[in-house]
């Protein structure tokens, strides 16, 4: 595929301040304008965008968070949230998020029964013991609620990165073989960062590709963790899709992956899939993330958020790792020289609110 110049290309480490970023999505626009709709250019470039089924419009709220917390909500092995702690936490932040008290209607706001659902989980810090992943119990009725607003078993999937992260999530063994509880005819898959049918396209100026069991739903529901990272210093709903679901992740982690991780969540192959985030916050990793590698940086939290704004959730996520960091006579992310500044320039390109004060959080405590 040729090189598309309406795309940001890196001008390298010298060049990657705020000002320079936004003087390159400039020269960007105005190369855009200049080739004009009708242009063979434009023609011949395929969108990559995916389109809801006729007559379906998805809820968006851009700004809007739901946190429910209950505490006693885990397990006695203290890892792994009770099943109706997850069930109940999820219905009241699924109602809270849409109005709707049923929670095959709420997830109705998101996806149709026309849809091809893909849940992108996290596994990556539950290899050794499911100490942290997106949990199986969220995630199961994550499932059943979509099913429940219509879409078939078959046409919901759960994908990771590794088989090893997949079975970290305990949704799937290492074969991609879900667990028992799931629904009949529900599927998992592993892409290794090299399943991905679409045509390359550059960001950022490297070439990349997004993975088959992304690009094949029509919707897409992102089920992030609170984490610490040590790269981009905060790995949250953005970053479980940039890094989660391309062929090569670590080509992006230059610079504390940013602007990397803003304007891979910027292209139209990801804006236009990903309709809903829940945060699983049973449990947070506030320093030497995002592996699950200190036990003693990991801590509970008894929380489950909704949201359809990534950029808003990372903003809050962000906020009670330094809470943490704080609490715990560790330096600020920007002190330690990863301060997650792609959170900035997500909310500059439009991808969702970065300002706090007009973040608006409902929180629940059951």
């Amino acid at each position: 595929m040729p090189h598309d110049p309406r795309r940001f290309v890196d001008p390298g480490s010298a060049g990657r301040s705020r000002r320079a970023f936004l003087g390159g999505l400039a020269a960007g626009a105005a190369g855009a304008a200049l080739l004009g709709p009708s242009s063979a250019f434009a023609e011949a470039v395929p969108s990559l965008a995916a389109k809801p089924p006729p007559g379906f419009t998805p809820l968006s709220i851009p700004g809007k968070i739901v946190k429910v917390t209950k505490g006693n909500s885990l397990q006695p092995n203290g890892l792994w949230p009770d099943a109706s702690a997850a069930k109940v936490m999820l219905e009241r932040a699924m109602a809270e998020l849409t109005g709707k008290a049923d929670l095959g209607a709420a997830f109705g706001r998101f996806v149709h029964k026309d849809d091809r659902v893909a849940i992108k989980a996290n596994g990556i810090a539950g290899q050794k013991g499911a100490t942290m992943a997106t949990n199986k119990e969220l995630v199961l009725e994550i499932v059943r609620g979509v099913i429940a607003a219509g879409v078939p078993a078959e046409n919901v999937m759960i994908f990771e990165q590794y088989p090893s992260f997949l079975a970290g999530t305990r949704c799937a063994d290492r074969t991609a073989k879900p667990a028992a509880e799931f629904p009949a005819g529900i599927r998992a898959a592993v892409h290794e960062n090299k399943d991905a049918v679409m045509p390359s396209i550059t960001v950022c100026g490297i070439p990349t590709k997004f993975v088959r069991p992304f690009t094949e739903a029509t919707a897409v529901i992102n089920v992030s963790l609170i984490k610490d990272h040590s790269i981009c210093g905060y790995t949250g709903c953005l970053k479980n899709i940039t890094h989660g679901a391309t062929i090569n992740p670590h080509s992006f982690h230059e610079h504390t992956a940013s602007p990397q991780i803003a304007e891979l969540y910027a292209q139209d192959v990801v804006k236009s899939r990903v309709r809903l985030h829940i945060t699983d916050g049973f449990k947070l990793i506030y320093d030497q993330g995002p592996l699950d590698k200190n036990p003693k940086r990991r801590v509970l939290h008894e929380s489950v958020y909704a949201t359809t704004d990534p950029v808003a959730m990372d903003v809050i996520g962000w906020g009670v790792v330094e809470g943490w960091r704080k609490e715990n006579g560790l330096p600020t992310l920007k002190e330690a020289s990863r301060e997650p500044s792609y959170i900035r320039i997500a909310g500059e390109l439009g991808l969702g609110v970065f300002d706090k004060n007009k973040i608006a959080m409902r929180e629940v405590r059951l």
